[in-house]
């Protein structure tokens, strides 16, 4: 008899792994059809059939009228041609990633691996590939997990715009590819309105059945210890399916031998029952279940565009020691070209995260979060797309994890002189010793009942957050 049934109940026995809660850092990409025109964000799909957005235009500037050239004409153009996925693997390796997760299929409906259930797929168009099945192996390869997201929910509506208006979209040979495309009423600047539960009018029974079968193919071909599911799944009408999926893929799971996992956004599942997920944003406190944020290299676009607005290397992984300290894992996003090569900016970025994670992983990998997540003046904003609200981190601002009776300090700036932490006072916790990671020469400390003050070499090392390893005695 399977362990896990189609019932909140059943699925209440599940637990999340061991090595998802120890890997703490992954890679997503953003790699579709939608990279070709690289315009605006990995939106450009639906945006360029809205005609009062700047992609509608641009698009019959640049592309020509809907009905001659539509989002479909951009697949051939997909090429592939530098994609080479054992590379790629390489690359992840280096920026110290534990897993990796390709985009399985975007809102666009477009699936980058082999499907049976769809001819509109990279294996068959295209790149003519299986992407994620060459991922796969490449990622396996180098000792990580590999993992998939699905953003198919979305495609219920994603391409309505086009049936306002003369488009290739109204074309009954393209509904393999466009979908449903079900007028979406919703004000698409209203976040709250787009987020609410009870959308009209619902999917139907034919998408719902259509959706869970793309996601077990998925799981059954590909063994993904992670499944990503994006916002929309959180529709009443879900539910079941919902259900019915994650106890087909546990199952499947516990059939493997293998720890699995779903993400999921806001209240889709029942807290516990899978791993909560927030896009571009964070927590401002520890959380009692392990979760995630899913944030990209880029401010303004998931996938490959042209004018990017980068993030800084350091603020990336001041945010992935904030993560980490609070009971998280952070998923970060790059966006390879249409020919397959990733951006060199984005390429550095991974190298500069591996180069800080190689002296400073032993706090961060294996790690649980101590009594209390750090201390400092900057608060960190809570909640999805706050990424880029937070002021900037002071030598005041510490982190803290754990391993067995060893406290890891993270300074998110570097201190000047010496660094003075708070928590760490005499009454609070008895300092066995102390020593600065990536650092051979001795510091000094001492500790009284308003904190713990350690020396700080003169010379700043390559990024601005350090970190102290802490014996303690009695843990």
């Amino acid at each position: 008899m399977p362990k896990y049934e189609p019932t909140w109940e059943s699925l209440a026995q599940y637990e999340i792994p061991q090595w998802y809660q120890d890997a703490k850092f992954g890679i997503f990409i953003h790699w579709g059809p939608y990279c070709v025109p690289a315009f605006g964000n990995e939106w450009y799909p639906r945006r360029m059939y809205l005609q009062d957005d700047p992609a509608f235009e641009h698009h019959r500037q640049t592309w020509g009228e809907h009905t001659d050239f539509g989002y479909k004409d951009f697949i051939p153009m997909l090429t592939a041609e530098k994609f080479d996925a054992a590379e790629w693997a390489r690359l992840f390796k280096e920026a110290g990633a534990r897993f990796v997760m390709p985009v399985a299929e975007h809102h666009d409906g477009f699936s980058m691996y082999d499907s049976a259930l769809t001819d509109w797929c990279a294996a068959k168009m295209g790149p003519k590939r299986d992407i994620c099945g060459e991922l796969a192996e490449a990622v396996r390869a180098q000792d990580m997990v590999f993992a998939v997201s699905s953003h198919r929910a979305e495609h219920w509506w994603f391409f309505d715009g086009g049936r306002g208006f003369p488009s290739d979209v109204q074309d009954p040979a393209n509904d393999g590819l466009y979908g449903p495309a079900v007028e979406a009423s919703k004000d698409k600047t209203n976040r709250a309105e787009w987020k609410q539960k009870d959308w009209q009018p619902r999917p139907d029974a034919k998408f719902l059945e259509d959706w869970l079968a793309r996601c077990c193919e998925l799981v059954d071909k590909y063994r993904p210890q992670v499944v990503w599911f994006d916002w929309w799944i959180e529709q009443i009408v879900f539910e079941p399916y919902l259900q019915r999926f994650a106890a087909h893929y546990y199952n499947r799971g516990e059939e493997w031998g293998l720890g699995v996992a779903i993400n999921h956004k806001y209240d889709s599942y029942p807290e516990g029952v899978a791993v909560f997920d927030i896009e571009r944003g964070q927590l401002s406190d520890i959380r009692k279940f392990f979760w995630q944020n899913d944030t990209s290299v880029s401010k303004n676009s998931w996938g490959y565009i042209d004018n990017h607005d980068y993030k800084q290397t350091g603020d990336l992984i001041a945010d992935l020691v904030d993560i980490v300290s609070k009971n998280g894992a952070l998923l970060l996003n790059v966006g390879p070209r249409a020919d397959g090569s990733i951006p060199e900016a984005e390429q550095e970025m991974l190298r500069e995260m591996g180069r800080w994670l190689a002296v400073h992983g032993e706090g961060i990998y294996e790690t649980r979060p101590w009594r209390v997540f750090g201390e400092g003046p900057t608060p960190v904003p809570e909640g999805a797309f706050t990424d880029t609200s937070r002021d900037a981190f002071t030598p005041a601002d510490i982190r803290f994890t754990q391993k067995g009776d060893t406290l890891y300090a993270f300074l998110l700036a570097y201190p000047q002189g010496q660094a003075r932490i708070k928590s760490l006072g005499s009454g609070e916790v008895e300092v066995a010793n102390a020593r600065m990671l990536g650092r051979d020469e001795p510091i000094t400390w001492s500790q009284d009942e308003g904190g713990l003050s350690l020396s700080a070499p003169s010379q700043q090392s390559d990024f601005a957050v350090c970190a102290y390893a802490i014996e303690l005695n009695g843990g």
